[in-house]
């Protein structure tokens, strides 16, 4: 994640005399870290995890510690969040007998040692110690494990939900969207034709795109050429051994139509549609992070147009452009692991690089 601040300055919006970032085109970048503190400090405070069942009472004290960097990027109007923070909270227990009198006093700590967009929908580690290492003290341990952590991961995916539609940015965000729109006019009305004639002609293929796409979902378009024969790619891709190899991770891949894959440690699943030997290999794919329901299509068409040289034609439809969880980020991510987790990682481990 590129830290807060650090961003191209080809991409981070420069101010304006008028303090306007005209229709969010260039990044828009927020400081999220002293809202992400509050978040946490108004959350896991004071939360209440046993009150009295099996005669213990548990509860947090505050927040200790919110260390790292938190921050939200706009752009066009589009929520891009990044994070990478730890945090750590102060909790307190009371253990006593079956007529009430008090058989320990104990007090810990709870630690979330990551917190990260990139790992958005996977819950955190998180770390429970308490300073009375006795038997009962143990005990409050494990009733805090066991009670506590699933209230503190609810509360921690509140705040990745929240930093996916804006964070402190919300509000704003949401006025802009409801704020009504106002016609400009210029005073020059020849030079007024000629521009709504370009209009017209500029806006004649994006027409055509949105009649292909539905809302919400994008297609990534790419082509690669590779030093190799067209039957040695397709290969490389249908053979799960191969693919453990590039990529490093678990894979399953049937060879047949119809039959079902599975890569990236069970990341990226899906299904053959149709395989043409060195020509053609159309899957369904169907990220594990995506809202239930939705998969998309990829095809993949091979060409040689000489000995040796292969051309790799993608098509990645009907890819949505959000996650369940929020973040705008999925189609920007796809296209990034395409190129540079399987494609550029079959050029350095197999020498097929042009």
């Amino acid at each position: 994640m590129a830290k807060y601040g650090e961003g191209d300055k080809r991409w981070i919006v420069e101010e304006r005399p008028d303090g306007a970032n005209v229709h969010n085109w260039h990044w828009a970048e927020t400081d999220c870290l002293p809202w992400s503190k509050m978040f946490f400090t108004k959350s896991l405070s004071d939360l209440t995890i046993l009150d009295g069942q099996g005669n213990l009472r548990i509860k947090t004290k505050k927040v200790e510690k919110v260390d790292g960097e938190a921050y939200v990027n706009i752009r066009k109007g589009k929520v891009i969040p990044g994070y990478e923070i730890s945090l750590s909270v102060s909790w307190e227990g009371e253990a006593k007998d079956g007529e009430g009198e008090t058989l320990l006093k104990a007090e810990g700590n709870l630690e979330i040692p990551y917190i990260s967009d990139e790992n958005a929908d996977e819950d955190p580690e998180v770390k429970v110690t308490v300073k009375d290492e006795g038997p009962i003290g143990k005990a409050l341990k494990e009733a805090m494990l066991a009670k506590g952590k699933p209230l503190v991961l609810e509360k921690v995916r509140d705040f990745v939900q929240a930093m996916a539609k804006g964070g402190p940015v919300k509000d704003e965000l949401e006025a802009k969207k409801s704020a009504p729109k106002t016609n400009t006019t210029t005073s020059n009305s020849n030079s007024t034709a000629v521009s709504k004639e370009k209009v017209g002609v500029e806006k004649e293929p994006k027409k055509e795109v949105e009649k292909e796409g539905k809302k919400g979902f994008k297609t990534i378009t790419m082509s690669e050429k590779f030093n190799c024969r067209a039957k040695d790619m397709y290969e490389i891709l249908m053979d799960e051994n191969r693919w453990k190899g590039f990529t490093q991770s678990n894979a399953r891949i049937s060879k047949e139509v119809g039959g079902q894959f599975s890569i990236f440690d069970g990341s990226v699943t899906g299904i053959n549609l149709e395989l043409q030997e060195g020509k053609l290999i159309a899957q369904r794919w169907r990220f594990g992070s995506w809202p239930d329901g939705i998969d998309s299509t990829v095809r993949l068409v091979f060409n040689e147009p000489e000995s040796g040289v292969t051309i790799i034609k993608l098509t990645h439809s009907n890819v949505p452009e959000e996650d369940r969880y929020g973040n705008a980020t999925v189609v920007e991510n796809t296209e990034r692991g395409w190129r540079d987790l399987i494609f550029n990682k079959i050029r350095a481990v197999f020498g097929f690089g042009i």
